[in-house]
């Protein structure tokens, strides 16, 4: 009975994701996912979220962690955007960004989808249909524009080698710009300082796990419950 009530709560996850997906997808227009926080992760196999293997269709929520293994990839659909995540990925979803914690994803969004990298942000200049790039790979962050431009902003620099005149807090949120049909590259360690301490896995932080699987209860609860003004209460404590 113990290795069966193992097993149960291993799997409880997975199947309450998979059915909020798969609620999502038929009860709620593609328009209203960005509304609720929430999007759709399509994958044949090798995805993880929080800590947990996915199952082909997934619902994943804003402070949730994805991480495809070698040979695998996966898509994130949300309003107006699309996210691919390939092979040996790591990134979590925040609210209209994702923050890439290694590995590379492509974006095609017109509602302006970010991405970051360390101190590194990556944002469409404008909110029409944009194209584009990021990988992180051995401390190197590359951004491709394939349609539309994007911005490279660097929200804090090394104080080393600096210019006679620092650039203002203008000219520093500005950023660069990377135009249609070209790249860029940024040394991570020079752009944003040292190298975080990272180990395998720190990225899939537990807390993150209890709370990704504690959303997805309280939103499946709210569906079937038709969205009243009481909600369970989660025992989960940050």
């Amino acid at each position: 009975m113990g290795k069966v009530s193992e097993l149960g709560s291993e799997m409880g996850v997975p199947i309450i994701r998979s059915l909020v997906a798969w609620t999502l997808i038929f009860l709620l227009p593609v328009s209203l996912l960005g509304q609720t926080g929430s999007a759709i992760l399509h994958s044949q196999g090798g995805v993880w979220v929080n800590g947990n293997e996915s199952p082909d269709a997934s619902a994943v929520f804003v402070g949730d962690v994805i991480e495809t293994k070698p040979g695998f990839s996966a898509t994130l659909t949300l309003d107006g955007t699309s996210v691919s995540i390939q092979p040996e990925s790591i990134g979590k979803l925040e609210a209209n960004l994702l923050t890439l914690d290694h590995g590379s994803v492509a974006v095609a969004t017109s509602k302006g989808f970010r991405v970051k990298v360390n101190c590194i942000l990556v944002v469409p200049v404008l909110n029409e249909w944009t194209q584009y790039e990021v990988t992180d790979v051995n401390g190197t962050v590359r951004v491709a524009a394939k349609k539309g431009d994007v911005r490279v902003e660097h929200e804090e620099r090394v104080a080393k080698e600096l210019p006679e005149k620092a650039p203002t807090e203008s000219e520093h949120s500005r950023g660069e710009i990377v135009r249609e049909g070209q790249q860029s590259s940024n040394d991570e360690s020079v752009v944003c300082g040292p190298p975080r301490p990272t180990t395998p896995g720190t990225a899939l932080n537990p807390k993150l796990i209890a709370a990704g699987a504690g959303g997805a209860a309280v939103l499946l609860w709210l569906l079937l419950h038709g969205g009243g003004s009481k909600s369970p209460v989660s025992n989960w404590q940050p």
